[in-house]
């Protein structure tokens, strides 16, 4: 295989614009750290965006920031963190989960795996926080979509529509987002002991109180060992976490415990055990076994996810936790996926999507790893393939 480095947005153009002269097909890569995601790539030539990096403009009284496409995450973050700021969407680290090192992910991998965490619920995903991309189609055409400022209307927005494409549209090179200004402080609310029907009722109570809860999580009892070092292990946990000024967590906190108390034992995680747990929630750690056994990301809604659970635990081994209120699965199965009868049981509870996110080459091979679309949406999926890359030069078969 060759690789491709380019060091510049020019470089890179003339990389795309040589695999459709020669219609040879191109796997992206930005630091590999989801790598594993996706169908095994089917190209003999590679381009590695990790010499794209750097930050090219931060204004925080602005909230604006724009970097190029392989800038660590992690890096950014860091500069964030000393204004104060953050990327609000939170964006996952699936490094671990995965098999290699942490801090590998980077801001345009963000954009094509449209990356979030347990925040989602309140503030989106990457889609929902990009402001304008530089990219390059498999056509090997130059374009740009949006701008740099906050409030900007060009037409239609690309760079919402790339979000989530894993590089199979467009090669993107350079990416502006919004910032926001991060919170004073967390706390988490612990209640323990609850079921995951019983869980479901009260993330879902204390989603709809005046509490503002920014996020909602329930481990069984099998999972809360592999957090905080073992500090939850035990019995179940569905926390609740509160952001803001100190003031408004504590009053926050006392309606929750109003409102929940009488469910279970309440249990209190200070800043710093919370900003780690959640962090863990986010990255999927308690699944970072170093294996490839199986685990499916699957969605759906919170109402149903944890009924199509307990049907799933009657016909396969499966360990399970979950995020976003319940509507967010992460499934650990003992078994090869059998990727069909999943996606019928999510549909038999009302529908969602499922994509597995770890398994071994082979299996991902013979697997549809993305849920399938079908119909209206299938075929707006086929014509903008067939508008931004018509000779399947970029990723060819990572989605399927």
């Amino acid at each position: 295989m060759t690789t491709f480095t380019p060091s510049s947005a020019a470089e890179t153009l003339d990389v795309v614009q040589w695999a459709v002269s020669e219609e040879t097909p191109l796997e992206i890569v930005g630091h590999g750290s989801k790598r594993g995601i996706g169908r095994p790539g089917q190209t003999e030539h590679a381009i590695d965006l990790s010499g794209l990096t750097g930050v090219t403009l931060y204004e925080p009284e602005e909230l604006v920031l724009s970097a190029r496409a392989g800038t660590p995450i992690a890096e950014v973050e860091a500069l964030l963190k000393a204004h104060r700021q953050e990327f609000a969407f939170e964006p996952m680290d699936y490094g671990p989960l995965l098999g290699t090192e942490p801090g590998r992910g980077t801001v345009g991998g963000a954009l094509a795996a449209n990356l979030s965490g347990p925040r989602r619920l309140k503030s989106g995903a990457a889609r929902d926080h990009i402001l304008g991309v530089h990219a390059i189609s498999g056509r090997g055409e130059a374009f740009k979509s949006g701008g740099r400022v906050v409030k900007n209307v060009t037409g239609y927005d690309l760079s919402k529509g790339l979000a989530g494409s894993w590089g199979t549209l467009a090669v993107v090179t350079d990416l502006t987002f919004k910032v926001l200004p991060a919170a004073e402080t967390e706390k988490t609310f612990v209640i323990r002991g609850l079921d995951d029907g019983p869980a479901a009722f009260a993330m879902a109570a204390a989603m709809g109180s005046s509490a503002e809860v920014s996020s909602a999580a329930h481990m069984p009892p099998s999972v809360t060992g592999r957090v905080l070092d073992g500090a939850l292990k035990g019995q179940a946990s569905t926390l609740l976490r509160l952001e803001g000024f100190g003031p408004s967590v504590e009053y926050r906190l006392a309606t929750l415990t109003g409102l929940l108390a009488a469910q279970g034992t309440v249990e209190i995680l200070e800043e710093g055990q919370s900003r780690l747990v959640w962090r863990e929630i986010r990255d999927c750690l308690p699944y970072a076994d170093g294996t490839s056994r199986p685990v499916w990301r699957i969605s759906m809604a919170p109402s149903q996810g944890w009924k199509m659970v307990a049907e799933l635990r009657l016909h396969a081994g499966a360990d399970v936790f979950y995020d976003w209120q319940g509507g967010l699965i992460w499934a650990r199965m003992e078994a090869e996926p059998d990727a069909e009868g999943l996606r019928a049981l999510i549909a038999h509870f009302g529908g969602g999507h499922a994509t597995l996110v770890r398994a071994s080459g082979p299996v991902r091979a013979a697997s549809q790893v993305f849920q399938p679309q079908a119909g209206a949406l299938g075929a707006l999926a086929r014509r903008l393939k067939d508008q931004f890359d018509p000779k399947g030069i970029l990723n060819p078969g990572r989605m399927g």
